[in-house]
């Protein structure tokens, strides 16, 4: 009668602890390194405390429209705003703006620069735009939605946009456009959009 029962092959137990190990192991490749990822995070160990970008990163889904500028343009935009009247500081980064998309060379087609300002320009300062800066986009700036946005500081600003309009990275009239051109030439060159 024992021999009608099916005794365990004894061969068998090697090949079955063998195949467990072997699924331990490929759960824990896949497991693993989003149960590291996550515990980093939360706990904030191994973070690098560096940047390899100069602006101020605005990373919580804020648009143009958010910061009161109405356009659907859908290449990248250096976006210059003035909530005030657009006086030395916000004509320097309308001019750092063309620069920046010149010095792109053959990724100049990818991004355009504009200005949206809250009150009209000078007559002086106008006529320079029409002559000196023919695809300069220009925009309204709505002040009332400027400055209810909390990220957006009353002075002028030039905005990095993606082409689905969310804002990325933010600069002051400091800002050094060698830094400003190195953050734009690496956002076109990881980014397939525009």
């Amino acid at each position: 009668m024992g021999a009608a029962m099916n005794p365990l092959n004894v061969s068998e137990l090697p090949s079955r602890r063998k195949g467990r190990w072997q699924l331990i192991l490929i759960l824990m490749m896949v497991i693993g390194p989003m149960a590291l990822a996550t515990f980093m995070y939360k706990l904030q160990f191994w973070v690098p405390d560096s940047r390899s970008y100069h602006g101020e990163m605005i990373g919580n889904g804020q648009t143009r429209a958010d910061i009161g500028v109405q356009s659907d343009e859908d290449r990248w935009q250096l976006l210059v705003t003035a909530p005030t009247a657009c006086a030395a500081d916000c004509q320097q980064l309308v001019y750092l703006a063309r620069q920046l998309q010149i010095s792109l060379g053959r990724d100049a087609s990818r991004a355009r620069h504009a200005l949206a300002s809250a009150q009209p320009v000078s007559a002086e300062y106008e006529a320079k735009l029409k002559v000196e800066y023919p695809q300069l986009q220009r925009y309204p700036l709505d002040l009332t939605t400027f400055t209810k946005d909390a990220a957006a500081p009353g002075d002028a600003q030039l905005w990095i946009v993606d082409p689905h309009g969310n804002l990325v990275l933010r600069y002051d009239a400091k800002v050094k456009g060698k830094d400003l051109l190195n953050d734009l030439r690496l956002l076109l060159k990881l980014s397939n959009i525009g």
